[in-house]
């Protein structure tokens, strides 16, 4: 199984990339682990609150379009050819 991951924004840069293909993840928590794998702590502190496994308010994560909260949270299932976005708050003026 492969989900398409796209970074935008601080997440984009920690990474260096737009977007990575992810292959045996089941959902947004094992995913979220198999990156913080490949791309290290700078990544892991922009994800979670500092000695916790929860994701900081601040993360907003997408699956096809809808948000992990209105989902199953980290525990959101994912299936083959899925889009999964990373970014922070978007905010304007």
């Amino acid at each position: 199984m492969a989900v398409i991951v796209k970074f935008f924004a601080n997440f984009r840069e920690i990474t260096g990339k737009e977007q990575e293909s992810v292959k045996g993840v089941g959902n947004i928590s094992s995913l979220l682990d198999e990156l913080v794998r490949r791309f290290g702590d700078k990544l892991a502190k922009q994800l979670y609150s500092p000695g916790a496994r929860e994701l900081l308010e601040t993360v907003n994560i997408l699956v096809n379009g809808k948000g992990i909260s209105f989902l199953r949270g980290l525990n959101t299932s994912l299936k083959d050819g899925d889009v999964v976005a990373i970014f922070p708050p978007v905010s304007g003026g």
